[in-house]
């Protein structure tokens, strides 16, 4: 049974303590990513019962606080993408098409520019060779499509 409380009290009962973290068993992050789902699943199980316990006890009590039902339903909302998001990111990790943020750690999906989490960038920018001038092949093609040079007036 849930219990109504004000913005300005303390929760009457105490938050679930978060679960012992088994030791890693892949280097490569993928029992992390396993146990960030799981700890996530839990998450939205509990804000749904404790979302579902609040509509009830405001029903009984015909007082519904809608921004309070809001405010839980965002956080809801907010838990449950990110628990889709990991749900994702872990089929693609175990199928080999994703990989970690060498800063933060958090995955990524193959391809991804920019890490999702700490806005790190994930691809190595290398400069060109053509840039470098030192591909022969390169720099005859731009001999070639170089403009000529204007013609003087006075040389015909």
């Amino acid at each position: 049974m849930a219990i109504i409380q004000r913005d300005d009290e303390q929760p009457l009962r105490p938050a679930p303590a978060p679960a012992a973290e088994p030791p890693a068993l892949v280097a490569d992050g993928v029992s992390e990513l396993r146990r960030r789902r799981d700890a996530l699943a839990a998450q939205v199980t509990e804000l749904h019962w404790d979302l579902g316990g609040l509509a009830y006890e405001m029903a009984i009590r015909d007082h519904f606080r809608l921004d309070v039902l809001v405010r839980r339903a965002s956080l809801l909302q907010e838990r449950d993408a990110e628990l889709a998001e990991v749900e994702r990111l872990l089929k693609m990790e175990e199928s080999g098409v994703a990989g970690n943020c060498p800063q933060c750690g958090a995955p990524h999906s193959r391809g991804a520019v920019f890490c999702w989490q700490c806005g790190a960038g994930l691809m190595q920018r290398l400069p060109s060779d053509a840039a470098l001038g030192e591909d022969p092949q390169t720099a005859a093609m731009e001999a070639l499509l170089a403009p000529e040079a204007p013609e003087r007036a006075g040389d015909d």
